[in-house]
């Protein structure tokens, strides 16, 4: 991209379109390149996407993707300063940082006071999963939107 600024109109989602077209189209021929190559079996390649239920289950929940994306824009935050973005009781934002923590997306410091701190930023597979997520769900929204 040059110093043209990009409006969010058609040209940005004309350029959107083709670059997840174009990374759709590398796994492609990444995944028919392992399986032509024996690989991987087409049972593992299932037994892997079985794997992957439940790291969907947990971002499908309310307020897990809003938390890592807000996470993701904000870089680091508090456990008050996310409550007041996402506009989320106490209880739940501490049940799915708690969540997302054991399942590796989000890292908790804890700095010594007084007062004493809580910040959360995203660990490396919180960063890898926003960045993935956000075309799968623009294309979707695509798709329900024509």
């Amino acid at each position: 991209m040059d110093s043209k600024k990009l409006r969010m109109g058609n040209e940005l989602r004309k350029l959107v379109e083709e670059r997840i077209e174009r990374t759709l189209r590398g796994i492609e021929e990444t995944l028919q390149c392992i399986l032509k190559n024996g690989e991987i079996s087409l049972e593992d390649l299932k037994e892997d996407i079985e794997d992957l239920e439940e790291s969907f289950n947990l971002l499908s929940q309310k307020w897990s993707l809003e938390i890592l994306y807000t996470l993701f824009l904000k870089s680091t935050i508090s456990f008050s300063g996310l409550k007041k973005i996402l506009g989320v009781n106490s209880r739940t934002l501490s049940d799915k940082l708690k969540n997302l923590k054991e399942h590796g997306y989000v890292e908790r410091t804890v700095e010594i006071g007084p007062p004493l701190r809580v910040r959360y930023t995203l660990t490396t597979r919180g960063k890898n999963t926003v960045l993935l997520a956000l075309p799968l769900l623009y294309y979707s929204s695509r798709l329900t939107s024509s």
